[in-house]
């Protein structure tokens, strides 16, 4: 029957974690394996292609970002993104503002800092995870060097208030780095329009390789180098670069341009459909967030009573991949500290599942998952109960 899922198949839930690549990216990436070998610092013709082709790259995710080709720096990553500019930026003595939900590849970096002697400000959220205005100017001093926010959370997709805190920043002089790694792709980032000073993201997060990402930095403005030995990528990053994974990296971003709009609103619909059925047939359902104020792909829902993980894992054996948290704490039986953050008890936080959908996903998949929790879910729950 049209519409129904084919045994075997399995359904992909977690594009926030990362996603399917898409199948013109490989094609061009395997282009570039095949034939474009040449090293783009050297001088003749096979690496004035391979230099070619990073430069192309670049400036496709320029366009995207509403940034000039000469402001992107490719990096490994969102993570490497934004170790460079914390470690780069800060020094003992200096004060940073942040929140308190920021994704482990900020906070983690801010503690190590932290016990260098930089001071940090962590504004909290409210309960449906967005930071107000508000505490953000309260927190910023005359000593503040930096304010580092994330656009849209990993965990929930609540997006901040990113082009205010920006205006709030260029008033008071103070630059604003953003990990835009969830909302690149999935939302408009166009910085023409909010003038973030340093913005990190990775191309796996919209239908791009997985270990290449790219660090904007407006206005040319000077960073240390973050790895020695070659100075490419304006003295920043030294070492041969990933010109295959960079070439994936710009035509995601110019696929993402291109159906950005549309990509956004059919996610909408499938995320609300999930609700949607998941509100009709489970009782004791909350979703975690502000369904006015989150990325357009991304539900996260506390079933009561229920520990997330064993419903991951029960999810799974039916062939749904969903997650518990972030990707990069998997495995960790520790409450969501994002969720902690916004009020919820840590039993709450344990029984919050993330849906997150992107390319490839349609209404039978989000209808096969559906039946299932409606199943699935008052078995769990009949099997911890005291």
């Amino acid at each position: 029957m049209e519409g129904e899922i084919e045994d075997g198949m399995r359904i992909y839930l977690d594009h926030n974690a990362t996603t399917p690549i898409r199948p013109e990216v490989a094609e061009a990436m395997s282009a570039v394996l095949r034939d474009d070998y040449g090293n783009p610092s050297s001088v003749y013709a096979e690496g004035a292609a391979a230099r070619a082709r990073v430069e192309s790259a670049r400036a496709q995710v320029a366009s995207l970002l509403g940034a000039e080709p000469s402001e992107i720096r490719f990096t490994g990553g969102a993570t490497e993104a934004n170790n460079t500019l914390l470690f780069g930026r800060l020094a003992p003595g200096d004060h940073v503002v942040t929140t308190a939900v920021e994704h482990p590849s900020v906070s983690e970096p801010l503690c190590l800092l932290e016990g260098r002697g930089v001071r940090v400000s962590r504004v909290a959220p409210d309960a449906d995870g967005c930071i107000g205005l508000d505490a953000v100017a309260d927190a910023i001093t005359d000593q503040t060097k930096l304010v580092s926010i994330i656009w849209a959370n990993n965990e929930t997709g609540s997006l901040q208030p990113i082009e205010e805190i920006s205006e709030l920043c260029r008033v008071r002089g103070v630059p604003l780095h953003s990990d835009a790694t969830q909302a690149v792709g999935k939302t408009a980032t166009d910085l023409t329009l909010v003038p973030v000073d340093f913005l990190s993201s990775s191309a796996h997060k919209l239908g791009g390789p997985k270990g290449v990402g790219a660090l904007v930095a407006r206005d040319n403005a000077a960073l240390p180098a973050f790895l020695h030995g070659g100075g490419q990528e304006r003295g920043l990053r030294g070492g041969t670069e990933n010109v295959a994974g960079i070439v994936g990296y710009g035509l995601a971003c110019e696929l993402a341009l291109t159906d950005l709009a549309a990509r956004e609103e059919s996610c909408g619909k499938l995320r609300d459909r999930l609700w949607v059925g998941i509100q009709n047939c489970v009782d004791d359902v909350r979703w975690n967030g502000d369904r006015a104020r989150v990325l357009a792909n991304t539900l996260n829902v506390e079933f009561a009573g229920v520990a997330g993980e064993v419903l991951v894992q029960t999810l799974d054996i039916e062939g749904v991949a969903v997650s518990a948290g972030a990707a990069c704490h998997s495995g960790s039986i520790e409450p969501s500290k994002v969720l902690t953050a916004m009020g919820r008890t840590p039993e709450e936080a344990r029984g919050s599942l993330r849906f997150s959908v992107g390319w490839g996903v349609d209404e039978a998949q989000i209808d096969r998952v559906i039946a299932l929790l409606a199943e699935l879910v008052p078995r769990v729950r009949s099997v911890e109960a005291p």
